[in-house]
């Protein structure tokens, strides 16, 4: 929040959000929610556009099965990161987002281009 006046300069262009927390504190529960409604909701993206990183830290106890986000944020793309357990399936999940990305920015481009053409 301290930060508020610089997010439309960080929005402006944006073709996906990325929103990593630490699901063992409750204020980040809650800051999840903010962030979603103002970088998804408000600019808008699709909900495919967003990609939710629960991060655990080294040795942490999290249950990393059984969070369970309440609507909407139960509708996005939710991964966990251990970075010392499984880094390798972290980095395959960041690949496939951006892939998603890059078609969507390609889908968006095309149909541009076709309505200037028609």
């Amino acid at each position: 929040p301290r930060f508020e006046t610089c997010w439309p300069a960080l929005m402006k262009d944006s073709h996906g959000v990325i929103i990593i927390f630490n699901p063992e504190l409750p204020s980040h529960l809650r800051e999840i929610e903010m962030w979603y409604s103002c970088f998804v909701q408000q600019q808008p993206l699709l909900d495919s556009q967003c990609l939710l990183v629960a991060h655990h830290k080294p040795g942490s106890a999290g249950d990393m099965e059984n969070l369970s986000l309440a609507y909407p944020l139960n509708k996005l793309k939710l991964i966990h990161s251990n970075l010392e357990e499984d880094p390798e399936d972290v980095r395959m999940e960041f690949i496939k987002y951006f892939r998603s990305i890059i078609t969507i920015i390609n889908e968006s481009r095309e149909r541009e281009e076709m309505s200037i053409i028609s």
